[in-house]
């Protein structure tokens, strides 16, 4: 099968695969009313992520992200692991998780399958963590950072969105930390959603700037791998661990775009912002489906828009991140 290309010669390894909106956190910036069930929501089961691991294989796909809402709040999470992990043409598993399960389900994982880990902590001040989450949990997920570096992950990574007037002035903890510790920092610039316009005049900080003050103290920036996502790496000679900056407005964050994310009902999201999303899961039920599930993967990829705009303030339908993934 040929592989999964747009009109602008994008081509996409990288699947960023929900399998529930649901999270026990309340981020200022994401689900701040916490989250609220429409109805009783039916996400994708065991069979039918199978054939969509297996479709997306079969049309150049290396790496899956299995994201949320929080993932590991799925009581089969260490089988959604295991399913991806059999499929021997993905070589790069990971998931984006908050922590609250990972001090006791680190190991669990990795021996499910499981190679990659991005951590949510947006502030080291336990304080300002539970402002920003909602959840006084700080240590607990610290304790599943340190499980996670036990358990023997190639790669830990820690997310922070940068917030103005709250977390901002925590750089020289984060720096202080990675200093001696193997991880990767990800800085991500606060993200403009329909239901966060007020938020994000309030809160919104360049990453540019960011960028700019770590080119003056000596941070080089690293060469990007093919399954790499939408961050800029940085690394200093001084530092074990690495920043990663992701700029969604920077002019040409989309030219390099490389992944696809499809919901936990099912809906393929050709980008994060601009549409409703294109329904999958009637082609989900059998393998024999595959042939006609890819065929609808690659028209719609005809679709995909050249950027997301963004930048003139079109924030599209998506009212909050958790809904597809992130």
């Amino acid at each position: 099968m040929s592989q999964l290309q747009d009109n602008f010669g994008r081509r996409f390894h990288y699947l960023r695969m929900s399998v529930t909106d649901v999270c026990n956190f309340k981020c200022t910036y994401c689900l701040p009313d916490g989250y609220r069930p429409d109805g009783k929501p039916k996400f994708l089961d065991l069979n039918e992520i199978e054939n969509l691991v297996g479709a997306f294989a079969e049309v150049g796909t290396q790496k899956i992200r299995i994201t949320g809402g929080e993932p590991t709040l799925r009581k089969d999470f260490s089988d959604i692991i295991r399913i991806v992990a059999d499929n021997d043409k993905i070589s790069t598993i990971a998931t984006t998780t908050n922590g609250y399960r990972l001090a006791k389900h680190a190991q669990e994982w990795y021996d499910a399958g499981l190679r990659r880990i991005n951590v949510s902590v947006d502030s080291l001040d336990p304080r300002m963590f539970y402002q920003i989450t909602g959840e006084n949990k700080f240590d607990d997920v610290m304790r599943g950072v340190d499980a996670a570096l036990e358990a023997g992950f190639e790669r830990v990574k820690i997310n922070a969105v940068l917030l103005k007037g709250l977390n901002d002035k925590d750089l020289p903890r984060f720096l202080h930390w990675i200093k001696q510790t193997p991880i990767d920092l990800r800085f991500i610039e606060l993200m403009e959603t329909g239901l966060g316009r007020d938020y994000f005049k309030a809160h919104h900080l360049a990453g540019a700037d960011i960028k700019s003050q770590l080119i003056q103290d000596g941070w080089q920036l690293d060469q990007s791998a093919v399954d790499d996502g939408p961050a800029q790496n940085f690394s200093h000679g001084d530092f074990q661990g690495r920043i990663g900056l992701i700029m969604p407005y920077e002019k040409n964050f989309c030219a390099n775009c490389n992944r696809l994310r499809v919901s936990a009902k099912g809906k393929l999201h050709l980008c994060l912002f601009t549409e409703h999303g294109v329904d999958l899961r009637d082609l989900l039920q059998s393998h024999s489906q595959r042939t006609e599930l890819i065929e609808r993967l690659h028209g719609q990829l005809q679709a995909k828009k050249e950027t997301h705009y963004l930048h003139d303030g079109v924030t599209g339908v998506t009212q909050h991140l958790a809904s597809i993934g992130g």
